[in-house]
Parts: structure tokens; C-alpha cells; sequence
């Protein structure tokens, strides 16, 4: 069913306006999951444009595109999609920022502890001294990453955790916002023998001060980059500043395609999104200043891996992990993180001329505005 943008319109306008837990009747359904695929499309053929526009643009196995020196694209990305996934240990459950795009803006107070003293492991509770426990009885990760807020606000935890993974050869990356890095932190996590270390360099606004802490992390650290969701502000910062950033020596920058969620969704409330594989919601903004930042960086030949980390990217990233881990064919954890479509939410682009799909038709006896539909 190639639903035509204004039939598309006129259902959403209905769709918004029925109480959020009403559930549609099949057709019904029919009818907003064809609108939600001719945005996609729509959008899908925009991207292809801008890829076809950046000149030596390279793959990962199918799985994902970057420009620039194979030899800096991050190993923690290649063991995400390519080895085991991303192996995410949890300990720190607070922030001292608050960015819109984060996951659980809103709700930063409302964090639950993993508890003094312990490790989210696979989501399993554990003690350092259970990390020899944990590399004997399951199979090893080909790589692990520190997430959950900002883990400068306590990082002389995790030092030893850290010694502990990289005596056993596991590789290790670990995420921060950068403005609590110091020369004396960072020596030690390098002396601990973290592998890889990302700096969110959107939550600071590009930082002067974080752009320095990213020229000191390379001394101690051999891998050193940036992943931030890409936005607007973060592509005019960078953009102003790039000449500072890239002479740090940095390896990396991953643009983050910006998902939304219940707690974030408010903070781009009117922008054109889409929804990819029915699945992560975005602003096409996002993944399009990606294509643009790449194109320039290719054209300029910028001494770093620049790497497309979109949602098409997250989507092989599930897959490939649940096939690590035995899943059926097809199987994956990639979903909506939305009890429902957010009908409203899609009313912008589908009253945007500038956004036009790609191929229309009549709807079918049965499915037009004004029939019953059952």
C-alpha cells in the first residue's frame, strides 16, 4: 500500500487524537505502518544521495560505512559488530550534566544504584574479585564497555576492574563527557590499561577544556575518540573548532545517529522524524549532518576515522549479537523504545512539501478516509 502523503496526514491527524492506549484495529494498522514505511523510504533515498556524494566512503563487512584511516576506526566498533557485541559493564548511575538528547533527561535523579560495591556484568550483580569467576565459566567477550552516565564522577573505582579485564586480554573502551578528565585521571586509566577511550564532546559544547583533556588522553591511551548523537549545535561547533580537535591526535569520531525516547522525545518535539525498521525514532537531521560532516572530511582528508554509527548501523549491531549469542535467524533485541507509535510526532514531516514520497497511489476500497474501517 503506497499511501499518498495526504491520505497519510489525515489518518495521523485522526491516529493523534485517540487516547494512547487504544490500540487500532487492523486495518487501521495497516494503514500507519504504510505511512511509517514510505517515510523511511522517503528518507532512505535521501541518505543514498548523500553517500553517493562522499568520495572513498568504505564499508565494514555491509554492516556499517566510515571514511579515513582503516587503521584508527575503533576496535570497540569492530567488536561490536563484527565479535560478540558490546558487552556493557554498569556502575555509576549519576551525571554531573544534563544534555537533551541523553536517554534519561528528565529522569537523572530517578537513576537506580547498582549498589556500593557491586558490578552490572550482563546485567548480573558482581564483586571485582568475580571477574576471574566470570572469564572461566562464560565465554569471553571480545570486547566490554563502560557505560551508564558519567563514569569520571567516581573513575577511581574503576581501576582495578580495568587492571583486572586487560591481565585477561580483553579489550575495553569506556565513554565520558570529559569535563571531570584530568591529566592525573587519565594517566591512570592508562595505566590500568583502558584500551579505548570516547568522549562525548556534544555534552560540553565542544569544550575548549575537553578538547584539551582529548590531547591528553593520547598520551596514555592508545585509542582516543569522539561519540557524540550528532545534532545541529555539535556539527556548527565542530566545525568552528575543528582545527583545534583534530590536531589533538584523536583516532576516531563516531556521529551518533540521536535516538529518541519518552524522556528525550519533548526536546525535539517538531522536527521531521522517521522511524528506521520500525524501531529508533529520529530526526532526519541527524544522520543527514553525518553524511555532510563525512563528505567534508573526506574531501578535506582528515587525519581520523569518521564512522556513520546510525541506526541502520544499531540494527546489524543487534543482529550480529544475537547470533553470537545462538539466536534464531533473524533474531535481534532492536524495537521501538515506545509503548506506541507516537502518531503526533510524525505530523510535521508529513506536512513538510519539502519531504516528498517517493511513489503514491489511491488507497483501496475499505482504507479511505470516511470508510468504516475495521
Amino acid at each position: 500500500m503506497l499511501i499518498s502523503k495526504h491520505d497519510a496526514l489525515a489518518w495521523f491527524e485522526f491516529f493523534a487524537e485517540l487516547p494512547e492506549d487504544e490500540p487500532l484495529p487492523p486495518r487501521q494498522q495497516e494503514l500507519a505502518l504504510a505511512t511509517l514505511s514510505q517515510i523511511e523510504m522517503a528518507e532512505a533515498a535521501r541518505i543514498e544521495a548523500l553517500k553517493s556524494e562522499i568520495p572513498g566512503l568504505k564499508s565494514l563487512n555491509g554492516r556499517t560505512c566510515y571514511v579515513g584511516d582503516d587503521a584508527r576506526f575503533p576496535k570497540g566498533c569492530r567488536s561490536c559488530l563484527l565479535g560478540t557485541g558490546l558487552s556493557a559493564i554498569r556502575k555509576t548511575n549519576r551525571c554531573n550534566l544534563r544534555c537533551p538528547f541523553c536517554y534519561d533527561y528528565g529522569e537523572m535523579e530517578d537513576q537506580p544504584p547498582i549498589g556500593e560495591g557491586y558490578w552490572e556484568i550482563g546485567g548480573t550483580r558482581c564483586r571485582e574479585e568475580d571477574i576471574d569467576l566470570l572469564l572461566s565459566a562464560s565465554v569471553r567477550p571480545t570486547g566490554i564497555a563502560y557505560v551508564y552516565l558519567e563514569p569520571f564522577m567516581e573513575i577511581e573505582k574503576y581501576y582495578g576492574v580495568i587492571r583486572r579485564f586487560h591481565e585477561a586480554g580483553v579489550y575495553q573502551h569506556l565513554y565520558t563527557n570529559g569535563t571531570l578528565a584530568t591529566e592525573e585521571n587519565l594517566r591512570a586509566l592508562g595505566e590500568a590499561g583502558l584500551d579505548e577511550l570516547r568522549f562525548n564532546l556534544g555534552a560540553s559544547g565542544c569544550a575548549d577544556r575537553v578538547i584539551e583533556a582529548i590531547g591528553i588522553a593520547k598520551k596514555y591511551i592508545p585509542m582516543v575518540g569522539i561519540e557524540t548523537p550528532m545534532t545541529p549545535e555539535l556539527y556548527d561547533a565542530f566545525l568552528s573548532k575543528r582545527t583545534a580537535i583534530l590536531s589533538t591526535g584523536l583516532d576516531f569520531m563516531n556521529c551518533a545517529e540521536l535516538h529518541l525516547n519518552p524522556n528525550n522525545l519533548e526536546n525535539y518535539w517538531g522536527e521531521n522524524m522517521y522511524m528506521y525498521r520500525l524501531g529508533y525514532l529520529s530526526p532526519i537531521f541527524s544522520h543527514e549532518l553525518t553524511l555532510k560532516l563525512m563528505r567534508r572530511a573526506a574531501e578535506e582528508r582528515w587525519p581520523i576515522a569518521l564512522h556513520d554509527c546510525c541506526n541502520a548501523t544499531k540494527f546489524a549491531r543487534d543482529l550480529n549479537l544475537r547470533a553470537h549469542e545462538g539466536g534464531w535467524f533473524g533474531a535481534s533485541s532492536y524495537g521501538s523504545e515506545f509503548p506506541a507509535i507516537p502518531y503526533a510526532a510524525f505530523l510535521p514531516i508529513l506536512r513538510d512539501d519539502s519531504f516528498p514520497f517517493l511513489r503514491e497511489e489511491p488507497l483501496p476500497e475499505g482504507y479511505r478516509f470516511g470508510d468504516i474501517v475495521l
